[in-house]
């Protein structure tokens, strides 16, 4: 007795191939979504917009701004944390921006190490 495969499913070589170029299709849309994001800028402030750090899709930081009033050599542990926060925000908003964009690509399917 043969068995039998749902409709759409088989098909075999041509099957194949479709489904390589359906592959091939979103690799290139992956790698277009990658550069954009990483030729954006990306900027975030904590304390109130004391300290501003700016940071394009690579991650790097490409400026970071702290006003003078909140440079007090008494309480440097409050500005390292406010420097922190910034940092962590903006990174955030960067793997948020690239989920997003990703998930429109690969129509919200995760995939494992790619961001």
């Amino acid at each position: 007795m043969k068995a039998r495969l749902p409709q759409g499913m088989g098909g075999g070589a041509q099957n194949m191939q479709s489904m390589i170029k359906q592959a091939q299709k979103m690799q290139e849309q992956i790698m277009g979504v990658q550069e954009e994001l990483e030729k954006q800028t990306f900027t975030a402030t904590s304390g109130g917009g004391a300290v501003e750090v700016t940071m394009n899709g690579k991650k790097q930081v490409q400026s970071l701004t702290i006003k003078p009033e909140v440079v007090d050599k008494d309480d440097v542990e409050m500005l390292q944390d406010l420097i922190i926060s910034a940092v962590n925000e903006c990174v955030g908003n960067i793997d948020s921006t690239a989920e997003a964009n990703m998930g429109a690509v690969t129509g919200g399917v995760s995939f494992p190490g790619l961001f």
